[in-house]
C-alpha cells in the first residue's frame, strides 16, 4: 500500500526480475519416458520400422533413386490391372437363359470370340489345344449399371440401418440418461447394454448375422443397426444429461410428464446435436455396408469380394471409382445440409 500511495505501480518489477517457473519436472520426465519405451515396444510388434523401411524404398524408387522396391513394385502391378476400369460385360450366349435374338438390350450387340481351349484327348491322354467359336452378348455399359444397382443396394441398406438404429437408440438413451433413467439397475443395464453394442464390430456381428439370416442385405442391416443403436444411444443420453435444467424444472413445476418435458424442454436443445449425429452414422454406415457385404451381407462389398476372388481386377476398379463417388456426393449433401440449417 505504502508503494502505491507513494505514485509507484504495483508490479512494476525490471523485466530482468520476472522469472516463469518450469513446470516441467522429474515426474513429467519418467512419465514422457514411460510413453516412448511403449511407443518402441509397441512398434516392434506390429512391425512400425519395416513400415517406415518399405516405404522409403519405395518413394526412393519414384525419386529414382533406387532401382527396385517391393512396396512401388506391388503397387505398380495392382495399378496396371486396376485400370482401364470395366464397363462392359461380356456373356457368353449359351449361358442366358430364354435368350431372344430379335430383343437384344440397349446398346447391346452379338460378337463370335475365338477361344483357345485344353482338352483332353482320350486316347493319348495328353492336354491338346483346341480353338473354339462361342457367340457373346456384348453389353458395352452393362456392368456399370449393375455396379450402380448394387451401390443403391448399399444406400438402402446404410439408410435403414441408420433408421432402426435410430429407433432402438431413443429408449436406450431415456434409461441411459441419469436424469431420466427410473433407477440404478435400468440405468447400468441400459449403460452396459449401450457400451456392449458399440463395442461389437459391425464386420463380426455381420459374420453370425449372415449364418442367422443367410446371404443378403438383412445380415447388413441388422449388423449396422446393431452398432448405430450403441454410438447414438451413448451420445444422445450424454446430451439429455447435460441438457439445460431450467426449462425442465419450469415444466415440472406445472405438472408436466417426463414425456412431455423431454418434448417440450430437451428435445429443443438437443435436436440439433442430434441431426449431427445422425448424419455421421449415415455416412459410417454407407461406407461401413461395403465391409459387411465383404462377408456376404449383401451390397457393393459382396461383388467386390467375388470379383476380386476371380482376380477379375479391372472390376475392381470400377466397383472402387464407384465407392468414392458415393461417398464424395453423400459428403457434400450431408455438409450443404448442415450449413443450410446451422
Amino acid at each position: 500500500m505504502t508503494d502505491l500511495f507513494a505514485g509507484e505501480a504495483p508490479n512494476s518489477r525490471p523485466p530482468s526480475a520476472w522469472r516463469i517457473e518450469s513446470r516441467i519436472g522429474a515426474r513429467q520426465i519418467a512419465v514422457v519416458l514411460l510413453v516412448f519405451l511403449a511407443l518402441f515396444v509397441t512398434g516392434q510388434r506390429v512391425e512400425i520400422g519395416r513400415m517406415v523401411s518399405l516405404t522409403s524404398e519405395g518413394l526412393l524408387a519414384t525419386l529414382g533413386w533406387r532401382e527396385h522396391s517391393q512396396v512401388s513394385a506391388g503397387l505398380a502391378s495392382l495399378g496396371r490391372q486396376l485400370f482401364p476400369v470395366q464397363l462392359s460385360e461380356h456373356t457368353e450366349v449359351s449361358r442366358i437363359e430364354n435368350f431372344d435374338r430379335d430383343h437384344l438390350p440397349w446398346l447391346s450387340r452379338l460378337e463370335v470370340d475365338t477361344v483357345h481351349e485344353q482338352r483332353l484327348n482320350p486316347r493319348t491322354l495328353q492336354m491338346e489345344d483346341h480353338v473354339a467359336q462361342r457367340e457373346v452378348l456384348i453389353e458395352p455399359l452393362g456392368y456399370l449399371w449393375h455396379v450402380a444397382a448394387k451401390m443403391v443396394e448399399t444406400i438402402e441398406i446404410a439408410v435403414w440401418a441408420t433408421l432402426l438404429g435410430m429407433l432402438l437408440s431413443f429408449p436406450l438413451a431415456w434409461l441411459s440418461a441419469r436424469n431420466y433413467s427410473p433407477n440404478r439397475a435400468c440405468y447400468a443395464l441400459a449403460r452396459a447394454l449401450v457400451s456392449l453394442l458399440r463395442a461389437v464390430p459391425e464386420l463380426v456381428s455381420a459374420l453370425f448375422l449372415v449364418l442367422a439370416y443367410g446371404f443378403g442385405p438383412i445380415a447388413g442391416v441388422l449388423a449396422l443397426a446393431l452398432h448405430g443403436a450403441g454410438f447414438l444411444g451413448k451420445f444422445y443420453a450424454e446430451d439429455i444429461e447435460t441438457a439445460d435444467a431450467r426449462p425442465q424444472e419450469a415444466l415440472r413445476a406445472i405438472g408436466a410428464s417426463q414425456l412431455l418435458v423431454m418434448r417440450y424442454a430437451v428435445l429443443p436443445q438437443v435436436m440439433p446435436q442430434f441431426i449431427g449425429y445422425t448424419l455421421y452414422v449415415l455416412d459410417r454406415n454407407v461406407r461401413m455396408a461395403t465391409v459387411v457385404g465383404l462377408v456376404g451381407a449383401g451390397g457393393i462389398g459382396q461383388e467386390l469380394k467375388g470379383r476380386y476372388d476371380m482376380y477379375n481386377y479391372a472390376h475392381v476398379g470400377t466397383i472402387l471409382i464407384a465407392i468414392f463417388l458415393t461417398v464424395f456426393v453423400l459428403d457434400q449433401l450431408s455438409a450443404r445440409w448442415r450449413r443450410r440449417h446451422a
